[in-house]
C-alpha cells in the first residue's frame, strides 16, 4: 500500500511538467524580478570602494575644471586685477559693464578673422589629419611579424613626445629659407623657397606638423578596437570568398565605426581649439592675418593687452559654440545608430 504514493507523485510530476515546489512559498516568489531596481543606498554600499577610488580624480576635476567656470563673470565686467591682490576681491570691486564686451567682440574684424582661420584649420585637419590614424592602424594591424609591428609603432609614436619647439625647429631646418630643400634647389639653379614664412601655405604647414607629431599616437585607440575583433569573423568571411579588401570593408571598418563616431564627436567639440602653442610660436613669422586663431586672440588681448574682460568674453563665446557643436555632433551620431559621447 505504501508504494502507491511514490508513483502517484512521480506521475503527477511527469504529467503536469512542473517541478515539485517546497511548502511555504512559490518559485516565482523566491526569484528576483529582472526589472527590479536597486536602491541608491544599496548601490552606494556596494560600490563604496570604487567611489572612494574615484574621489581624488573628482576633486581635481572640481578644482581645476568647474570652479574656474565662476571666473566667466569677468566677461561681464571691466575687470581690473590691480584692485586687490586677491582675484575674488578684484572681481567684486570691478565695474559691471553687462554685454558691452560681447558687443565689442561682434564688431571687431580681428575676432571674425580669428574665427575664420580657426574654422579653416579645423576643416583642413578634419579632412587631412583625422583619417590618417585610421589608415595607419589598419596598416599596422595587417603586419604579421610582431617585431616589425612593434618597431613601426615605436617609430610612429616617437614624435608625439617631442615638444612643439622641437617640431617647429625640425620643420624650419627642412622647409625654412636656409633649410635643406631650399639649399638643394639653389644648388640646381632654382630659387629657394621659404614655406615657414609664407602666409598662403601656413594652414597646410600647421596640418602637416600636426600629422607628423600626433598621427602615430592617435592610432592607439583604433588598434585597441581592432584587437577586440574576433578572428572567427575574418575566418568566416574568408570561407565565404571575401578577399583582403572585402574583409577590411565588411569586418574591420564596422568594428571601428563606434570608435570613429566617438572620436569624431570629440574632435568636432574641439574644433575651435586648433593648437595654441604651435600657432603662437609661428604667429610672428607669417603675421596675425594668417595665423590668428581664437586661442591666440584670447591670449593676445588678455595677457598682452591686459584687457581681461574682453578676452574672457571671447573665450566664453568660444566655449558656448564648442558646446553646441558637441551636442549637434552627438545628435548626428545617435541618428547614425551610434552611442556617441552619451546615450540617448
Amino acid at each position: 500500500m505504501s508504494h502507491s504514493t511514490v508513483p502517484r507523485s512521480r506521475t503527477e510530476a511527469d504529467t503536469t511538467g512542473k517541478t515539485p515546489v517546497a511548502s511555504g512559498g512559490t518559485t516565482g516568489a523566491r526569484q528576483k524580478r529582472p526589472g527590479k531596481k536597486v536602491s541608491l543606498r544599496l548601490r552606494f554600499r556596494r560600490d563604496r570602494v570604487l567611489l572612494l577610488m574615484t574621489l581624488p580624480a573628482l576633486l581635481l576635476i572640481l578644482v581645476f575644471n568647474y570652479l574656474p567656470i565662476l571666473g566667466n563673470i569677468v566677461a561681464f565686467q571691466d575687470y581690473d586685477p590691480y584692485v586687490s591682490d586677491n582675484g575674488i576681491v578684484s572681481m567684486l570691486h570691478s565695474p559691471w559693464v553687462g554685454l558691452a564686451n560681447f558687443q565689442q567682440i561682434f564688431q571687431d574684424s580681428a575676432f571674425w578673422n580669428a574665427v575664420q582661420n580657426t574654422l579653416v584649420l579645423f576643416f583642413l585637419q578634419l579632412i587631412l589629419f583625422f583619417p590618417i590614424p585610421i589608415m595607419l592602424a589598419l596598416l599596422i594591424n595587417s603586419v604579421v611579424r610582431p617585431r616589425v609591428r612593434a618597431l613601426s609603432q615605436a617609430i610612429l609614436y616617437l614624435p608625439h613626445f617631442f615638444s612643439w619647439v622641437l617640431v617647429i625647429a625640425v620643420f624650419q631646418q627642412l622647409l625654412g629659407g636656409a633649410g635643406l630643400f631650399s639649399q638643394l634647389l639653389r644648388q640646381h639653379g632654382y630659387d629657394g623657397l621659404d614655406i615657414m614664412t609664407d602666409p598662403n601655405t601656413f594652414k597646410f604647414l600647421i596640418t602637416a606638423q600636426s600629422v607628423w607629431k600626433d598621427a602615430g599616437w592617435g592610432i592607439i585607440v583604433f588598434l585597441a578596437a581592432l584587437s577586440s575583433v574576433s578572428p572567427d569573423l575574418y575566418e568566416a568571411a574568408a570561407m565565404d570568398g571575401a578577399g583582403r579588401w572585402r574583409r577590411m570593408w565588411h569586418v574591420t571598418l564596422p568594428a571601428l565605426r563606434p570608435v570613429i563616431a566617438l572620436l569624431l564627436v570629440l574632435r568636432v567639440g574641439d574644433a575651435l581649439t586648433v593648437g595654441f602653442e604651435q600657432i603662437l610660436l609661428q604667429r610672428d613669422a607669417v603675421g596675425p592675418g594668417a595665423a590668428e586663431v581664437l586661442d591666440t586672440f584670447v591670449w593676445w588681448n588678455g595677457v598682452r593687452n591686459q584687457d581681461f574682460g574682453y578676452a574672457a568674453a571671447a573665450g566664453l563665446v568660444k566655449g558656448v559654440i564648442s558646446l553646441g557643436l558637441v551636442l549637434a555632433a552627438n545628435k548626428v551620431a545617435h541618428l547614425m545608430g551610434e552611442q556617441g559621447v552619451y546615450k540617448k
